[in-house]
């Protein structure tokens, strides 16, 4: 296994097969490579299946066991099962982030592929409120979902983003999740130096009280020492990088670019690392050298942020302090 200075194995490589998008979120940061081209169309510059294959050849001489795919929005791939099948051979443990609205009718495919597990983007489960922040409908998801019960692509977690439009929805999620077997949800920070309305952060601070003071459990878990909840038969768990350098502390992730660069960091663009067109060497260098070029982006990249208003609990219903100006929504801007 490959260490970087501050003695972070790298385990779990996370590669975006497209840039390309059927929804338009307004929070996308799109990996921290900035805003999508021609979304429906094909990209010339897609990584291939010869190119992620390699990928996990090496990456697997390295020592890394796990595999995400993600865009953009993975499933505008019509050879995504072939991308899946191309990589279990050398690296078993492929899992996929999704949109889900196109996951219904290929659930079984992909679990046939050698796919694992699958995490579906859903910040609400009202029809309106979700096509506001999302551009998409959410029938489609939710069909999505259930057929990736059903093909046992389990757990399935659903991501959702935690920024002030959302915060109200948390109560319901937690519900959704806990009355079906073999969902989870996951809550992601909103990263305001990622998209440019700030306003929309909360204090992800107020939230963890929350979710303590509610919860029936509370665990961490080694990857990122990210915080488990248990509500019932509801587990949530809290992604919250920003200003917590425990959590990048604890990364065990690269990434590959959807133009086959290596990434060390979702959140930099200047510490990327070309494949195309290397020799294996070449290819195993170039790991080498993303790798042990890390540094932790909160604590070691980004040392001081600008602190965040304080969000009350606002009681059990919710997280959200009432008496605050929050949007409603946040519109398309």
């Amino acid at each position: 296994m490959l260490t970087d200075a501050y003695g972070r194995g790298v385990t779990d490589l996370r590669v975006s097969v497209t840039k390309r998008c059927n929804f338009g979120c307004v929070y996308c940061h799109d990996e921290g490579l900035g805003p999508v081209a021609r979304p429906r169309a094909r990209h010339e510059e897609e990584i291939t299946i010869a190119e992620v294959e390699r990928l996990a050849a090496v990456a697997r001489e390295f020592g890394i066991r796990s595999v995400k795919f993600t865009g953009g929005e993975p499933l505008v791939r019509q050879d995504l099962e072939s991308l899946v099948s191309a990589t279990v051979p050398r690296i078993p443990d492929v899992s996929l982030t999704t949109n889900g609205s196109m996951l219904a009718a290929r659930a079984e495919p992909l679990r046939d592929a050698g796919l694992k597990r699958v995490n579906v983007s859903m910040d609400s489960i009202d029809p309106e409120q979700f096509r506001s922040i999302r551009g998409g409908a959410l029938a489609p998801v939710l069909r999505g979902i259930r057929a990736a019960l059903r093909a046992g692509l389990t757990p399935v977690k659903v991501n959702m983003v935690v920024f002030r439009p959302t915060l109200d929805n948390l109560p319901a999620l937690i519900d959704y999740v806990g009355g079906t077997e073999g969902l989870k949800l996951q809550l992601i920070q909103f990263m305001p130096e990622l998209v440019p309305r700030r306003d929309w952060a909360v204090d992800i601070g107020s939230v963890r009280r929350w979710l303590e003071e509610n919860a029936s459990r509370v665990r961490v878990r080694e990857m990122h020492h990210r915080r488990v909840y248990r509500f019932d038969r509801a587990e949530v768990e809290l992604v919250d990088p920003v200003d917590n350098p425990e959590f990048c502390s604890n990364c065990h992730r690269i990434r590959v670019t959807h133009r086959g660069e290596l990434k060390g960091c979702l959140n930099r663009d200047d510490d990327l690392v070309p494949t195309r067109g290397l020799d294996d060497e070449g290819l195993r260098d170039a790991f080498r050298r993303v790798i042990t070029r890390r540094v932790p982006y909160y604590g070691g990249f980004v040392t001081h942020l600008v602190p965040l208003p304080q969000v009350g609990t606002g009681g059990r219903a919710s997280p959200v302090d009432r008496s605050a100006s929050a949007p409603a929504g946040p519109g398309r801007s």
